[in-house]
């Protein structure tokens, strides 16, 4: 249910809604019902509906009456002496949401990085829009004689504007200020951070290129640049209650590297047997009849040819026996888990993101509860929403943002959930296409934001999204060694997927 679904029920019913209001309910994992919980309850006297008149609390501990108490029927079947999983007689289904596969168009030409941008600039401006009201920038440009009187006749709408636009550049003045240019479809505008705002400085530090934002502030009397005093980002909205969740747990895992010769086949082999239940500890046996749902966010192979002199690191010099080798692994997984597996920088697909999934030729191999997907995709857990990433872009913001680093990688997942964008720099580290529509902006709003790609583990809540970076199953490789990058292997979080509640096992 998009935001303009959600206004149109509550517009026949005669009331508005605050966009950030319209965003929450979008979001719900149950729109529609929340939608008719707060028409009928919501005061009369009430004429904009905001986030503060949503009961969301209300709404969910209504809701979760009248399921069937599937959550807690089965918990309550879960014994430690059973010797089935309770999930082995269940459905568990997936849903995949969206993702590139079967729909890419880009084939190069000027007009579809022009179409790709525009896209861009539309899908989180309007998301901006509903916290500022912004002008284009041709209103500036064009009337700055007009914009001088005004300012001079002490008008105030124009002592402030505020106006939406893409980072295109980022200078730093001989004092010190910062300098950022913006554009819109209708032009390009300056504006300048001064120093001595140390919070908005701070905040303008951490800009990357081609992200959206929006900017606030008078201008100068020659209406040529704008004095910020406010920076609004797209973000998630305020008020994001906690949704309700369903039974069991996922696994979520990355960066397998299977060919490597530093794949750790032993510490996999252990997990794997976590999974069959064939483990002598009895609290991992109580967890692994729960689980439903193994995730796996890319580099499931080590693949042929990503760096030089790959080979020598390589103890499967094909492509396809890595697959195989892979295929071989999954059928071992107990087939009541739904496996969902997308593709990363070293498989074999293309190199250019998004990514489509695996071709068939090597999907023919693997077992049918796996579902392949693209990278990124977002895909439908029995309800409850997992936005699955690779995170090549971690790298650019690495480079680029102050405080994100490899060893905490969710620092760099929460800049993408700020920006409501996967990777927000254009030519850098990231190969992207330029598809007609921008793939790797944040729609909708994930309960589960799931990465990889830099081997480190990392589990963080923002603002009631889940962030998983999920490590890796390789040691440590000859060029982690040069740049001092200690890998976290075998590590895997376990989410329950009801109180979305995680766990870090370990099979080192």
């Amino acid at each position: 249910m998009s935001e303009v679904d959600v206004v149109t029920p509550f517009a026949e019913a005669g009331y508005q809604i605050s966009p950030d209001a319209a965003e929450m309910i979008a979001s719900h994992r149950s729109p529609e019902a929340l939608v008719e919980h707060i028409l009928a309850t919501i005061d009369e006297s009430v004429f904009v509906i905001g986030v503060e008149h949503i009961d969301l609390d209300g709404f969910e501990h209504k809701y979760k009456l009248e399921l069937p108490t599937r959550a807690s029927a089965t918990y309550a079947s879960i014994q430690p002496d059973s010797s089935l999983s309770s999930y082995q007689t269940s459905v568990n289904p997936v849903e995949v949401l969206f993702d590139i596969t079967n729909q890419s168009t880009c084939v190069g030409e000027y007009v579809e990085f022009t179409q790709y941008f525009r896209n861009r600039y539309s899908k989180l401006g309007e998301m901006i829009r509903g916290r500022i009201n912004a002008r284009p920038i041709e209103s500036l440009t064009r009337n700055r004689r007009r914009v001088k009187t005004l300012q001079e006749g002490g008008n105030r709408d124009y002592n402030e504007v505020s106006v939406i636009g893409m980072v295109s550049d980022i200078k730093i003045t001989t004092n010190g200020h910062k300098i950022i240019e913006l554009e819109d479809p209708t032009g390009s505008f300056s504006a300048l951070v001064r120093v001595v705002d140390k919070e908005l400085f701070e905040h303008a530090n951490s800009l990357v290129l081609d992200e959206v934002i929006g900017v606030t502030g008078p201008l100068t009397n020659d209406g040529n640049l704008m004095i910020v005093n406010k920076i609004t980002m797209p973000e998630l909205p305020n008020g994001m209650g906690r949704r309700t969740g369903t039974s069991g747990k996922a696994v979520f895992i990355s960066d397998v590297h299977i060919g490597s010769s530093t794949f750790l086949e032993n510490a996999w082999c252990d997990f794997i047997d976590f999974l069959k239940g064939n483990v002598s500890n009895e609290a991992l046996r109580c967890i692994s009849k729960e689980i439903r749902y193994l995730v796996v966010a890319g580099d499931l192979v080590d693949g042929i040819g990503i760096f030089p002199d790959q080979e020598k690191e390589l103890q499967i010099l094909d492509i396809y026996e890595q697959y195989r080798k892979a295929a071989e692994y999954f059928r071992e997984i107990p087939q009541h888990i739904k496996v969902i597996i997308g593709p990363g920088n070293h498989d074999a697909v293309r190199q250019a993101e998004p990514q489509p999934r695996f071709p068939d030729y090597i999907t023919a191999d693997f077992p049918e509860n796996i579902t392949f997907v693209g990278n990124p995709a977002l895909v439908n857990l029995d309800g409850v929403k997992v936005l699955m990433y690779h995170g090549r872009s971690i790298d650019d913001l690495v480079q680029s943002v102050p405080g994100v680093s490899y060893q905490e990688p969710t620092t760099a997942m929460v800049e993408m959930m700020k920006r409501r964008h996967l990777s927000p720099t254009y030519g850098s580290r990231v190969s992207i296409a330029p598809e007609k529509y921008d793939h790797f902006v944040i729609d909708q709003v994930p309960d589960i934001l799931h990465c990889g790609h830099v081997h480190t583990v990392g589990i963080q809540q923002y603002k009631n999204v889940l962030l998983i970076n999920s490590g890796t199953w390789q040691s440590q490789t000859e060029f982690q060694k040069r740049v001092n990058l200690m890998p976290v292997p075998a590590q895997v979080p376990v989410v329950d997927l009801y109180t979305f509640k995680t766990s870090l096992l370990k099979f080192d």
